[in-house]
């Protein structure tokens, strides 16, 4: 039998089909959907968003990037804006995959599958997105932070669709950090990866946002790390990071890695956020 399947041009229609079709597998760039396939019974219906023009597109909106939740990576890591002032979230597009990745892969996928190791994630995390959100009922507002929900679970409706992604533009005085560990330096699943956005006022800590993927059912946010480093020197933030790391997370023992090894890259990676800034 033929799976029932809608490739919709207009947003409304996309969100009329989704409400009339909530089992349909939603499809953005299908990268996650095509390596799932053959564990998976077929789907019931395809709703196909790929290139769906509402969805796609990166605009300057005043102090914020509006991304479009059907933009690939490829276009976000070459949009001159995000590379300037959203970096997390330029370099972590350019590790997703290899090129034929980047250029299918969107960011609504990325943030719709929710994986543990999605590289985009912390970015969005460290960078305090929100996400809009969209169904035949209204739209809606989410910050990032509290749309992962668990492992690959999310605050979406059933009827809703991700409309985009709204990133604020950091203020002066912060520095943006992202860096990503793997078993190899290119087209690598993480193992662990981070990112941060950290303000600092004549030398000393006042606000920090740090965030890693790989090391919990979600990305998350390390709140020890934000608070133990707040009024610190940027001097002395290094090794109050790692020693607040310690007893922040508990990671597993996978197929990719052990928990040993996550904590002591987690504690590496988050302590080189700050010592980065020195000098």
């Amino acid at each position: 039998m033929t799976t029932p399947y809608v490739r919709p041009r207009s947003l409304e229609e996309a969100l009329a089909a989704r409400a009339a079709h909530p089992d349909w597998l939603v499809l953005a760039g299908g990268t996650d959907a095509m390596v799932d396939a053959p564990h998976h019974a077929a789907p019931v219906g395809m709703l196909d968003l790929w290139r769906c023009a509402p969805l796609c597109g990166i605009a300057v909106d005043g102090d914020r990037v509006v991304i479009g939740a059907a933009t690939t990576w490829l276009e976000v890591a070459g949009h001159d804006v995000v590379a300037a002032r959203l970096a997390p979230l330029a370099l972590a597009a350019r590790e997703i995959g290899a090129l034929q990745i980047q250029a299918r892969g969107t960011l609504g996928g990325n943030v719709g599958t929710s994986s543990p190791v999605g590289d985009s994630l912390p970015a969005l995390l460290a960078l305090d997105a929100e996400l809009e959100l969209a169904s035949v009922r209204g739209r809606r507002v989410v910050p990032y932070h509290a749309f992962c929900t668990g492992y690959r679970k999310t605050a979406l409706a059933a009827d809703e669709l991700i409309v985009a992604a709204r990133v604020p533009l950091p203020g002066a005085g912060t520095h943006l950090a992202w860096r990503k560990v793997g078993t190899r330096r290119a087209q690598s699943i993480s193992k662990v990866m981070g990112a941060a956005a950290v303000t600092v006022d004549a030398g000393i800590v006042v606000d920090a946002r740090v965030a890693l993927g790989a090391v919990a059912d979600r990305p998350i946010r390390i709140a020890a790390v934000e608070h133990a480093v707040r009024g610190l020197p940027v001097a002395r933030a290094g090794d109050a990071a790692r020693a607040a790391m310690r007893a922040a997370i508990a990671p597993i023992d996978d197929i990719r890695s052990t928990a040993a090894y996550r904590l002591a890259v987690a504690e590496n990676v988050v302590a080189r956020f700050f010592d980065g800034m020195i000098g």
